[in-house]
């Protein structure tokens, strides 16, 4: 049952970084293509976490934390970027 619920998961989570792609590329802004990767960021978190429910190892979810703490600072610093125009003052 779980192993069910985890495939219909990571195909659902799989669908939405698709879409988070179409928003990257196609956004008709930089906020919202900040957002779309900020929003991959998330559903990449969650697929790791989905593998490692799965395989049933921790490493993976010391890797998703890594990526959550690289995809904070990341989009902290794209919003800085474009709001001041430089990431150093």
């Amino acid at each position: 049952m779980l192993s069910t619920a985890i495939v219909i998961a990571t195909t659902l989570v799989c669908i939405a970084l698709i879409l988070n792609l179409w928003r990257l590329f196609i956004g008709p802004g930089r906020p919202d293509r900040i957002l779309a990767l900020d929003t991959m960021y998330i559903n990449s978190i969650a697929l790791i976490i989905l593998f490692g429910i799965y395989s049933g190892t921790t490493l993976y979810f010391e890797a998703a934390l890594l990526i959550a703490m690289l995809g904070f600072v990341s989009t902290a610093a794209m919003c800085k970027y474009i709001l001041r125009g430089d990431l150093i003052e």
